[in-house]
């Protein structure tokens, strides 16, 4: 099994959530991982967990980090022993197999990018976010950031990474593939998204079911919905705010009823402790950046144990699965490749 390349100093809880989240996955999986950043601070807290002599754990030793507050390219390029661009180094070098990013967004797009390359034939990495469903499945949305304004071809190879990661990772064997639109018509949309359409019918990689309205997102209508990075990361953001509006509604009108209002609210908190449970997070560990060479999983900044135990599992089955290969030969073979 490839190793994980874990930051250690990234996010708003490292390295203490960070590390005790690496080494759940080792206790639980079994991943092996690099804990990459300031050995001073990592040693102690190995050494706690009990994990010093594990042989499934390594310290490397990063001086510097890069903060959320600063410009992700020239941090990147000045801070030479920051612990995200130390990680990008192990993975190219054959060291580990994918990186878990906890820290500046920014610095993990640019590790992957000039740290890690792209994939050949690609122009642009995508951010692939996974939602969690009515019917209990996973949609995965891409781009969700990346590329705000990317061109057809960009868009094109999103279908193709998106289909290869559910297939390869979540185990289906062809993967529904939506194009978010504002109608399912085929002449609705701007000029991109109706080129895309006609290109992704034309093809015969992947199972392509048409537009995908927002509306539809969530209902298992689609495995794979492609959008551009502007529209992704709007519907991300969106998303998150209205889970947080029904959270706090839910709690004023418990907070504000009367008895009945709160016998209801203990009879529900199983069922409402299931639900938060399956769009929380922490649950799918973090978001993919697809269309580099090798495995690299963006964490939320407030990523705790739970979240970066989960993320390196998955970016220990994207190593495992070794994506980049697959979808180079896919776009050598012709399917959205350089036109």
């Amino acid at each position: 099994m490839k190793k994980i390349a874990v930051d250690a100093m990234g996010g708003d809880y490292a390295p203490e959530e960070i590390v005790y989240g690496a080494l759940q996955a080792v206790k639980n999986w079994q991943i092996p991982v690099i804990l990459v950043g300031d050995s001073e601070r990592i040693a102690p807290l190995v050494d706690e967990a009990g994990m010093t002599d594990s042989p499934l754990v390594e310290l490397h030793h990063a001086a510097e980090v890069i903060g959320m507050d600063e410009h992700p390219g020239m941090a990147y390029r000045k801070k030479k022993d920051a612990s995200i661009v130390q990680c990008a180094k192990l993975v190219k070098a054959g060291t580990a197999g994918a990186i878990v990013a906890p820290g500046s967004t920014g610095a993990a797009v640019t590790a992957g990018l000039f740290g890690l390359g792209r994939i050949p034939g690609f122009k642009r990495p995508a951010i692939a976010t996974p939602l969690p469903r009515a019917d209990g499945g996973v949609t995965l949305l891409l781009d969700s950031g990346a590329s705000a304004d990317p061109e057809l071809e960009s868009v094109l190879q999103n279908a193709v990474l998106g289909h290869f990661f559910m297939k390869e990772v979540y185990d289906i064997s062809e993967p529904k593939i939506g194009l978010l639109n504002i109608g399912t018509e085929e002449i609705k949309g701007k000029p991109l998204v109706t080129q895309a359409f006609a290109a992704m019918r034309e093809q015969s990689l992947y199972r392509f079911v048409g537009n995908v309205e927002g509306r539809d997102i969530l209902t298992g209508q689609a495995d794979v919905v492609v959008c551009d990075g502007f529209t992704g990361n709007a519907v991300l953001k969106f998303g998150e705010g209205v889970a947080k509006l029904i959270g706090t509604l839910l709690k004023e009108g418990i907070r504000n009823g009367g008895l009945r209002e709160k016998l209801g609210a203990w009879l529900l908190a199983p069922a409402l402790r299931g639900m938060l449970r399956r769009v929380d997070y922490a649950e799918y560990g973090g978001a993919p950046l697809l269309g580099i060479q090798g495995g690299l999983v963006i964490c939320h900044g407030a990523s705790k144990r739970k979240a970066i135990a989960n993320a390196t599992k998955l970016a220990s089955a994207i190593a495992e699965a070794d994506l980049s290969a697959r979808v180079q030969a896919a776009v050598a073979g012709g399917v959205h490749g350089d036109e």
